[in-house]
């Protein structure tokens, strides 16, 4: 597979398939035990998800790690927070990292009027989207999206798109990881299927229908010979 800036490459399978093991050697979690793994046309080889980061590979998983009772740029800024003054007169510039989370939020077309509100009363789609914000303010070139719209409904699941559709026009490669093509073909630009830990093949849109996506992901042909089988 090959992720270009300012593309979406699309990963689809159902449970098992081996989506979450892909994810773990993209970000740097496992290493590949065979093949070769290029950034930048440049062979990589990370140590770890501190690797990954550092070369620009981010990874927002489906359980996002914020802390629901903190603010939203304190969520912002977890582990990375903005300091000023020196030695025992340091302390967080608490005006900086508000400023900053209200302009990256802003820029990625989020509006969110109150950063100082816990991060647990957004929503899950608006959550999602401050931690894909948060990615490309640290400096993302590839951002990875585990399945963020699985556990979402129809209008969250949209807005979430939407912010997708922002990152990949900021110019990042994003990675975006589900079993629901209808999420995954308006958005996609590359899609690869995945089966039992093979791919059944790299399609470019062009060359792949939304049916027959959905035909591929839902086992079109173990379908028929199954409606063959019961309707006898």
């Amino acid at each position: 597979m090959t992720v270009d800036a300012g593309r979406v490459t699309c990963i689809l399978g159902d449970n098992g398939a081996g989506k979450s093991t892909l994810i773990k050697v993209l970000s740097g979690v496992h290493k590949p035990s065979s093949g070769h793994f290029l950034v930048e046309g440049k062979p990589a080889d990370f140590d770890g998800p501190l690797g990954a980061l550092s070369a620009g590979i981010a990874t927002v998983y489906q359980d996002l790690a914020v802390v629901p009772l903190m603010p939203v740029w304190r969520n912002f800024f977890l582990g990375s927070e903005l300091t000023r003054g020196r030695g025992p007169f340091r302390r967080l510039d608490t005006a900086q990292m508000k400023q900053v989370t209200r302009q990256q939020l802003a820029a990625m077309g989020i509006d969110l009027h109150d950063v100082n509100q816990p991060i647990g009363t957004l929503s899950g789609g608006e959550r999602q989207c401050v931690a894909i914000a948060r990615s490309v303010y640290f400096g993302a070139k590839v951002l990875i999206l585990d399945e963020p719209t699985a556990a979402l409904g129809v209008k969250q699941s949209a807005i979430v798109l939407r912010y997708i559709a922002a990152a990949r026009d900021r110019g990042l490669g994003v990675v975006f990881i589900t079993h629901n093509p209808h999420h995954a073909y308006p958005i996609g630009d590359q899609f690869l299927i995945l089966k039992n830990g093979r791919s059944l093949g790299n399609f470019s849109k062009d060359n792949l229908s939304l049916d027959a996506l959905t035909r591929m992901m839902a086992g079109g042909d173990e379908l028929d010979e199954l409606a063959i089988e019961l309707g006898r």
